[in-house]
């Protein structure tokens, strides 16, 4: 216990309860009456009252009749305090995985200080910048910029913090989120069994969608999913693939997809994309040309949205790798208190994947017709 020379405003009652509390050594002490009285030098009869009193609050609990240990609620632990620079892209993905890590810090008792990187490079610099001069312990950081990676890890090894970063690597960093190749292949297999069945795996073009300012480890999702089409047919030597960068956005995939629809003779075209905003942004490129029935798209993610338009019959969106970002949070928020308290921990941690379909969405999302979905 720290004094000053203040001692006038010290009260002392309060001074007393705290030498109590430190009695107990650990959370699972146990100490009876004669123990506390040996431990802090104060007489019986203070101690007796000081014992009821931080019971009767909730400080301790009792054991049997007479003896007394920490309350399960009371942690003789460092209170951490946690940055979390949010992609703030707006997207049900961000909004679950921001309130997932939110409902685990407070059961945790962690403070945990949002940002939002509104999905914009620069922003995200002075997100780093405003989480160092808050000295935080830990940051967990949520930005889609390959480019602007290192600029932003510099940051914060220089000021000697660790943190976590999601879905896209940062030098320095421990990386959760997506096994990007093995969700891409997972996807692949889907439209490649899907044009089997449909088209007897007669496909004239391969549109991947991709999101290409996350550099090179989501492209390796994109190339999962050639590879997985590949796994399940031959893909036929006039099949042409076509890269087009939707930037992990509705409408940008919209444009180019509309713009290469223009362009394209292919009439039977499989649409892989690097998450569910891109995959829908494609679809409604093929629809609004009158071109619906000429493709098979492929999502990731599994957003609501997503999951909305699985339910809508004949819709030649068939499927979507799910993520499961409202369990998010708890795995983040354990890898971050088991690196602030220097246990080993791998170099990446990888979620789990999932294929959700027209046949299985129900399966794995029933609540979904409690939640508003936004058009």
């Amino acid at each position: 216990m720290k004094t000053s020379n203040h001692n006038r405003y010290l009260v002392k009652s309060l001074v007393h309860a705290s030498r109590v509390l430190e009695a107990f050594q650990s959370a699972g002490d146990v100490l009876r009456l004669r123990d506390v009285v040996g431990r802090t030098g104060f007489n019986k009869g203070m101690c007796f009252r000081l014992l009821y009193t931080l019971h009767q609050c909730g400080f301790l609990d009792k054991v049997g009749e007479n003896h007394y240990r920490l309350a399960s609620e009371v942690r003789r632990r460092r209170l951490y305090r946690i940055g979390y620079a949010a992609q703030g892209q707006d997207t049900s993905f961000d909004r679950e995985v921001r309130n997932g890590l939110v409902r685990a810090a407070e059961r945790e008792h962690v403070e945990l200080i949002v940002v939002d990187n509104r999905y914009q490079p620069k922003i995200a610099l002075r997100s780093a910048d405003y989480l160092i001069k808050e000295q935080v312990d830990l940051v967990i950081e949520f930005q889609t910029d390959e480019v602007i990676a290192p600029a932003i890890a510099s940051k914060y090894l220089q000021a000697n913090i660790p943190f976590i970063a999601i879905d896209i690597p940062h030098p320095g960093a421990t990386y959760f989120g997506a096994n990007n190749y093995q969700a891409g292949l997972m996807g692949g297999h889907c439209l490649g069994r899907w044009a089997k069945k449909h088209w007897n795996g007669e496909v004239d073009e391969i549109v991947l969608v991709e999101l290409s300012r996350a550099g090179s480890l989501p492209k390796a999702r994109m190339r999962g999913i050639l590879a997985g089409i590949g796994e399940v047919m031959r893909i036929p030597d006039r099949c042409r693939v076509a890269n087009l960068d939707g930037d992990g956005q509705f409408q940008t995939a919209l444009e180019r997809v509309r713009k290469h629809l223009r362009e394209t003779k292919a009439r039977r075209i499989l649409v892989g994309a690097a998450n569910d905003s891109s995959a829908l942004g494609a679809l409604r490129a093929f629809e609004e040309a009158g071109r619906g029935p000429e493709c098979a798209v492929v999502g990731q993610n599994a957003e609501p949205e997503a999951r909305a338009e699985l339910r809508l019959p004949k819709t030649r969106f068939i499927a979507s790798v799910a993520f499961f970002p409202e369990k998010y949070g708890d795995g983040l928020l354990r890898l971050a208190l088991d690196i602030l308290a220097r246990k080993a921990v791998p170099p990446a941690v990888f979620t789990t994947h999932q294929i959700i379909t027209t046949e299985n969405v129900d399966h794995y999302y029933p609540n979904d017709s409690l939640l508003t979905v936004p058009a």
